[in-house]
């Protein structure tokens, strides 16, 4: 007993010691799953900060707040880039209808909210949870702080937000799940014939107007080097490069000749040289093509000096005006692009299908593979080669958090209720617009992309953890107030905009299922959901509607936390 009584009061008097207790044990038992089921991560923390909040442990200073910040500016960092080019390119359709979807949760929430006779602090938690939108906690604090009632009023309130967000995510997060990847497809034909039409759109987005080739058109397919001995009926008479690379293309194979072993010399290739019979030849391109059938050059050999060659992958963003709006195909067929495989696009941190019809957006990042020399040819003709770097630009991030915050602490009044963005809304606005700015001019600002999830993943959980603590000794309390029926409450707010966006989505915005699923995904912000549809359909095609909605349903969802406590002051 007595090593305990030290251990609370050293905690007491380091409260470090219990924030870094919380985050450890918090991220431990995010990660646990049982039959596909987990917590998650934030919900963890949150809960691990109650528990150790019973030792009633006060937590001095702005940390939950700096913390919070550098999240907020992480997150508008991450999906600036896809949020302000949708505003004006061809994404205004998913953007309008991630607009549509965000403002039925707000105002389902809304209205169960007023239904069920919720005060501010309880109408936030439910926004917070049953959206699955865990910003909406500090963005909800902050708001609250601003409104002129008194200072017991406002603790009540701020005290209450995180007891009721934990009541309601669980649903928030496994219910979005299932609807989407289950009742999402009933709604729109039953399974069989959403996955028939997704398949059908996949074929679609597979077909080239500039060429039969076939090749780089499956997402993050890998791409392989392999050498052959020439041996087939093929070569009697000897072939130059240029007419092998044209036969293969007739056959279906985007390949290239990389090297040649004739006479015992390797050569670098070119299109006039002849190929015969014992020589040897290295192939690159989609792996599955290479290996498919080697009648027609010989067998694989193992030659080590052959192989030994200085093949390059490197990330390069598109920030070229001539690529951007360019379709997979259509950059393929450029002169430049010759021996380079696109292995694969990564937008806004989301994997998306390399399709021949998908096209590229500024700020995507390509992931290019082919010898040094033919891949250093071509990343500068797309944008800047984003080459991995240890260092972050932190004069970015610390300047751009206080243009934020200097932004937001303006405010108007609305009679007596001062409106503002908050410190918090602030702060995501100035990292939408640093993020997009990066974008457009790639030389400064880098921030790391693991760098980025540190600043999201400890900003926004450091920040949890502390809200738990100090909520710990009310949050029993707390859950008996609020009661089983803001479990209810928060299944109709989960819900309801989710099966409504499903059908506008279908009915209105004539959507293809696919898309139609990945937008409710993106819009709601929610990429559980997204990974559960992916793997009902049996395909990546939902990515294409989840990347532009994620983006402004991100945004809209965060600073709608401010305007669900002006709507029920």
């Amino acid at each position: 007993m007595e090593l305990f009584d030290w251990f609370v009061q050293t905690c007491r008097d380091n409260p470090s010691i219990p924030i870094f207790l919380t985050i450890g044990v918090g991220f431990w038992i995010g990660s646990l799953k049982y039959k596909g089921f987990s917590l998650g991560v934030v919900t963890s923390v949150l809960l691990v900060g109650v528990l150790v909040g019973q030792m009633d442990i006060t937590i001095p200073g702005p940390i939950k707040n700096v913390f919070f910040l550098l999240f907020l500016f992480a997150i508008g960092y991450s999906v600036g880039p896809q949020f302000f080019r949708a505003l004006r390119g061809d994404g205004i359709k998913q953007v309008l209808f991630a607009v549509v979807l965000c403002m039925l949760c707000l105002f389902v929430t809304w209205g169960v909210a007023k239904v069920m006779g919720y005060n501010v602090g309880e109408a936030a938690g439910l926004f917070s949870g049953a959206q699955t939108i865990s910003a909406v906690i500090g963005v909800g604090t902050d708001t609250v702080g601003t409104l002129g009632v008194s200072a017991a009023q406002k603790k009540a309130w701020i005290d209450i937000i995180p007891v009721a967000y934990a009541v309601c995510y669980v649903f928030g997060t496994i219910g979005s799940a299932y609807i989407l990847a289950n009742l999402g497809p009933l709604m729109l034909g039953g399974i069989k014939k959403v996955k028939a039409d997704t398949a059908a759109l996949e074929k679609e987005m597979n077909e080239s107007s500039l060429t039969s080739d076939p090749a780089y058109i499956i997402a993050n397919r890998p791409v392989a080097f392999r050498a052959y001995s020439v041996t087939a009926d093929f070569f009697d008479s000897p072939q130059t490069v240029v007419r092998i690379e044209e036969h293969l293309k007739s056959e279906g194979k985007r390949l290239f000749i990389e090297r040649v072993r004739s006479g015992g010399n390797i050569i670098d290739p070119k299109p006039d040289l002849l190929i015969s019979k014992g020589d040897e030849i290295v192939l690159s391109g989609r792996r599955e093509y290479i290996v498919e059938d080697e009648s027609w050059i010989g067998p694989e050999v193992n030659d080590a000096e052959l192989l030994d060659f200085p093949a390059e992958q490197i990330p390069v963003m598109i920030t070229k005006k001539t690529v951007a709006g360019l379709t997979v195909d259509q950059l393929r067929a450029q002169k430049y692009m010759y021996g380079v495989s696109i292995k694969s696009i990564d937008r806004g941190g989301v994997g998306v299908p390399v399709f021949a019809k998908t096209k590229l957006m500024a700020g995507d990042i390509l992931t290019l593979v082919g010898l040094s020399s033919e891949v250093n040819t071509a990343a500068p003709k797309l944008g800047y080669v984003d080459r991995p770097k240890n260092s972050s630009d932190l004069v970015l991030v610390g300047l751009g958090i206080v243009i934020g915050c200097l932004v937001g602490v303006l405010s108007i009044h609305a009679g007596n209720i001062p409106i503002s963005l908050s410190t918090s809304g602030g702060t995501l606005i100035a990292g939408l617009v640093f993020g997009w700015l990066r974008s457009k001019h790639p030389t400064f600002g880098r921030i790391p992309k693991e760098a980025l999830w540190l600043m999201n993943n400890l900003g926004l959980n450091m920040f949890i953890a502390v809200i738990g603590i100090t909520s710990g000794p009310s949050f029993i309390s707390g859950i008996k107030e609020v009661g089983f029926d803001l479990f209810l409450a928060g299944i109709v707010c989960t819900s309801l905009p989710l099966m409504l966006g499903v059908i506008i989505g279908h009915k209105i915005f004539k959507f293809r299922p696919a898309i139609n699923l990945g937008c409710c995904a993106g819009g709601r912000t929610t990429t559980a959901a997204l990974g559960a549809v992916q793997e009902s359909l049996g395909s990546t095609l939902p990515a294409m509607g989840y990347t532009v909605t994620y983006a402004v349903g991100n945004t809209l969802l965060i600073l709608m936390g401010v305007a669900i406590v002006l709507m029920t002051v």
